[in-house]
């Protein structure tokens, strides 16, 4: 059974995924040990800064600079060089681990993309390839924040307001560390709070965003149909519609935005007042001097300017972890279509195909296949022939694999295809649809992805058998001329031939051809009908064909209608026995003449 997928939508953020996470970062422990402790380096470098600010404004107060130029001048060279490794150490945490963050990303890019390739095709039928790229890169890009700032932001701070509580107390009085940990407590709160609020703003901002990508990548995808049905406005409407949405959660959260940094603002402003009230008052009373005054006021600044970023921190960091949790997930569906755990490559053969009894259907409630059963033989050309929906299609997908049986048992070479690779499967059968999609890239190396170390002779041959030989040579850029996406700038006519060519390069075990002359003209059809008659002997050939003209001689032709076979036999015998062929022939006949 093929069931639907559905889309989830995740309100709460896994925090699990960073441990999803860490076995892509331990390629370079090495480098993130010795990050982390630059880190710690830096952190107690910056801690030591206010104590030396003190010390010089204590030495210059009240006092005449000659008579203690050279101490506060070496003050003030130590507290030069401090910040300067204060920032060296930053800098050097930070390129050691950007070579780890970017690894991961480049491992978690690449296992996602393997793993959409090996999904199968029910799969890549329910997706929106618009909001699954942006799922892709939001994700990716999770990665990279989620370091950085949980690494270097995050851990860094709860350690330097550690750090600060512990040396105000030890140094002066309980009051400095009561007022710095309530307000970093009050503060972190605040945030977590309002964070959580605003999370809901962000992901409508978010599924707004994914959503009128989608729509304008479909629309510009399907460009042509717009055009034919003269639709530019309804499109832009509908894209119009969803950036509307993304405008109203883009204004909502720039709203809930004001009210965070607003009330972080007020927090910070009454602790410093505090502090620095407590403080001016120990001066007065001569129990500090200006220099712990100016110490106070350093760590506070030290304490909540990091803080100030808090907020937007934990917000991006839950988006990240969701984005990345997102992504992960699509790691986490599973093929309906696998390789066996014992699978083994396709052997090598003849090319006989054999379906035996198959049943399958896409869904239970509608039977595609009953019980098909043929076998081509070795350099045979059989046809498949029948009214639409009849299972001509299904057959093709399940020889490749794309769909498995209900029941029954799909052969190549007397090799069950649930027994062997889907690599090697398909590397031994080539395929001629119905509904060529090119890359956007060069006739050449469009013709070459059949067989990516062919030479360019060989791709130069198997041009001139599919008849496209002569199309190039009246092209300004031969071979080299760019095709467009999707091969756009090419005819029906002329991406169907890149595609046989395509195909013959492959040198396949079993060509399949999907209605592959349906865009031809009548001179163009009958030089490819040649050339496939001459490549049809060189393996087996299966051809799904709408004009019965095409097939006249095949070996065999299979007559099928609701996913059983009614009639088989060749040309001439099915033409006799004046059956289901016989008024498909006449039918098409007579709308020819």
């Amino acid at each position: 059974m093929r069931g639907a997928r559905t889309n989830v939508h995740y309100s709460e953020v896994n925090w699990r995924v960073l441990g999803q996470l860490f076995p892509y970062l331990l390629e370079f422990r090495g480098r993130i040990a010795l990050a982390m402790s630059c880190l710690i380096a830096a952190k107690l470098a910056s801690v030591g800064l206010p104590f030396l600010l003190k010390e010089v404004i204590d030495n210059l107060d009240g006092q005449r600079l000659a008579q203690t130029l050279a101490l506060p001048l070496g003050l003030l060279l130590a507290y030069g060089g401090l910040r300067f490794l204060n920032v060296l150490l930053g800098e050097i945490r930070d390129t050691l681990f950007g070579r780890v963050t970017e690894r991961a990303m480049r491992r978690v890019g690449l296992q996602v993309f393997e793993h959409l390739h090996s999904l199968d095709m029910a799969f890549h039928l329910d997706r929106q390839t618009g909001g699954l790229s942006r799922d892709i890169e939001r994700g990716v890009n999770g990665i990279s924040f989620l370091m950085r700032f949980m690494v270097f932001n995050i851990v860094p701070t709860l350690l330097e307001v550690g750090l600060v509580i512990g040396l105000l107390w030890y140094n002066y009085h309980a009051g400095f560390a009561v007022i710095v940990a309530t307000a970093v407590v009050i503060y972190i709160g605040f945030s977590l709070v309002a964070t959580e609020w605003r999370t809901g703003f962000v992901r409508k901002m978010n599924e707004a965003e994914s959503a009128s990508s989608t729509r304008a990548i479909d629309s510009l995808i399907n460009f042509e149909t717009v055009k034919y049905f003269a639709n530019e406005r309804s499109e832009a409407a509908a894209y119009d519609q969803g950036l509307a949405q993304w405008e109203l959660a883009r204004r909502q959260n720039r709203l809930s935005l004001f009210a965070l940094n607003a009330g972080q603002s007020l927090i910070i402003a009454i602790a410093m007042t505090a502090a620095l009230v407590l403080a001016a008052n120990d001066v007065l009373a001569g129990s500090m001097t200006l220099g712990d005054f100016a110490l106070i006021n350093a760590f506070m600044m030290q304490v909540f300017m990091p803080l100030g970023f808090l907020g937007f921190v934990y917000r991006e960091m839950k988006g990240s972890l969701a984005n990345i949790e997102k992504m992960f997930n699509l790691l986490a569906v599973k093929p309906q279509v696998a390789d066996a755990v014992d699978a083994k490559s396709l052997a090598a053969g003849a090319g006989q195909v054999e379906f035996r009894d198959v049943q399958f259907g896409y869904h239970s409630d509608r039977q595609i296949l009953s019980g098909l059963s043929f076998t081509a033989k070795p350099k045979q050309k059989i046809a498949l022939v029948g009214a639409s929906g009849a299972g001509k299609s299904t057959i093709a997908k399940l020889l490749l694999r794309f769909y498995d049986c209900d029941s029954g048992t799909v052969l190549i070479d007397d090799q069950p295809v649930t027994a062997v690779t889907q690599h090697s499967l398909r590397r031994a059968i080539a395929v001629v649809p119905q509904d060529t999609v090119l890359f956007n890239d060069s006739i050449l190396e469009n013709v070459r992805y059949g067989r990516l170390d062919a030479s360019d002779d060989e791709v130069m041959q198997a041009l001139k058998i599919a008849h496209l030989d002569q199309f190039v040579a009246r092209l300004v850029d031969g071979v080299n001329t760019k095709v467009g996406e999707r091969g756009l700038k090419l005819s029906g006519g002329e991406k169907q031939r890149v595609a046989i060519a395509r195909a013959v390069l492959k040198r396949p075990r079993v060509m399949l051809f999907d209605e592959a002359t349906s865009s031809l003209d009548s001179d163009s059809e009958r030089a490819i009908l040649t050339a496939l008659s001459e490549v049809s002997q060189r393996q087996t050939t299966l051809v799904i064909a709408h004009r019965l003209s095409t097939i006249v001689d095949a070996d065999e032709i299979l007559v099928i209608d609701a996913g059983q076979i009614i009639e088989r036999g060749n040309h001439q015998q099915l033409l006799a026995a004046g059956g289901a062929y016989q008024r498909l022939w006449q039918l098409q006949q007579s709308s020819i003449s």
